[in-house]
């Protein structure tokens, strides 16, 4: 019984933290989303936000106007499954972003002063680690697992078709095609024991952005940006972790109609707390604020998160139904 508590300990704390990273996909990942669970489980998140910048917090591309003020409601509702390929580790999300954005805002020499709510782009992603421990296809497989050095293949995908109006410069769909490769990066610090788990992680990543050419009746061309969110974790209990974060956005440069604006150099940093409620169930705080901020082209955003995420496998289902049993 020990080694089933053991085993149904490490499966949903890995499936929790795997569905973390769809509530902030378009923004910066959040702590231990790379380490791997069993296959075939299951996550569903549902994650809200409270933020306040300068740059459509909508908009990964994150495009600054000075002096403006945005305040967003951000609601995610999202799903997550892992399973093995190539006898490897991946995962498969996606993830449907909706709430409400409000601000005043300057383009193109006209001010607007504007709010907008409903449905934003839906993001698909797709996750395949190369360098690491084989796929968890079994009880042994998820006894032994230890991330050690682990590296993942990371691809995003935002499809456009969440609500947009042209005339107005602030939408919760963006009417481009806009997405991200990355090689999210765990190395394991100390033994893997509930409990006394410490990992530092970095996620490189590029997004790419398509053409917006209706833009208030104009044409939006962006660079890619360069995004490197690291963090540091550690377990306090067998159900309790923190974590410190922190994010570099750099590129962007943004153009309408050929007039060029300012590349972003950013960085962020915040604080993450993470809490096992039961064998199905997460609760997860997060707060992260921007500190290079002090120019009007800078970007500027605090954020609050917090998650609530369901999770499950059949096995451990199965195990629990058969521990119930008179």
């Amino acid at each position: 019984m020990k080694a089933q508590s053991l085993f149904r300990l490490m499966v949903v704390a890995s499936l929790i933290t795997s569905a973390l990273a769809l509530g902030v996909a378009k923004a910066q990942v959040p702590a231990r989303f790379y380490l791997k669970s069993l296959s075939d489980a299951n996550a569903v998140p549902l994650i809200v936000e409270s933020i306040n910048s300068n740059a459509n917090p909508f908009d990964p591309a994150h495009i600054v106007s000075p002096g403006a003020n945005f305040d967003a409601t951000v609601g995610m509702f999202g799903y997550a499954r892992t399973f093995s390929m190539f006898d490897r580790s991946a995962t498969a999300a996606v993830i449907f972003p909706m709430g409400r954005v409000s601000g005043d805002v300057t383009v193109a020499g006209r001010n607007f002063s504007q709010s907008a709510n409903g449905f934003g782009d839906p993001m698909l992603e797709f996750g395949f680690n190369f360098i690491g421990p084989s796929a968890q296809k079994n009880i042994p497989d998820t006894l032994r697992y230890e991330p050690g050095l682990s590296m993942d293949l990371l691809l995003d995908l935002a499809l456009p078709i969440g609500e947009y109006d042209s005339n107005r410069p602030l939408n919760l769909g963006q009417n481009r095609f806009y997405g991200r490769v990355g090689l999210p990066t765990t190395i394991q610090l100390g033994p893997w024991v509930p409990g006394r788990r410490t990992t530092l992680e970095f996620v490189p990543s590029v997004w790419m952005f398509g053409t917006n050419n209706n833009y208030l009746g104009q044409t939006l061309k962006t660079d890619p940006l360069f995004q490197l969110d690291s963090h540091l974790t550690r377990d306090f209990t067998e159900n309790i972790w923190g974590s410190l974060d922190a994010t570099w956005l750099n590129g962007a440069k943004s153009s309408i109609s050929g007039v060029s604006g300012k590349s972003l150099n950013s960085l962020g940093l915040g604080l993450t707390l993470g809490y096992t409620i039961n064998d199905n169930v997460a609760l997860t705080f997060g707060y992260k604020s921007t500190v290079n901020d002090n120019s009007s082209n800078s970007l500027k955003m605090d954020r609050f998160m917090i998650s609530l995420v369901f999770g499950w496998h059949p096995l451990v289902e199965g195990a629990k139904r058969l521990k119930n049993q008179p």
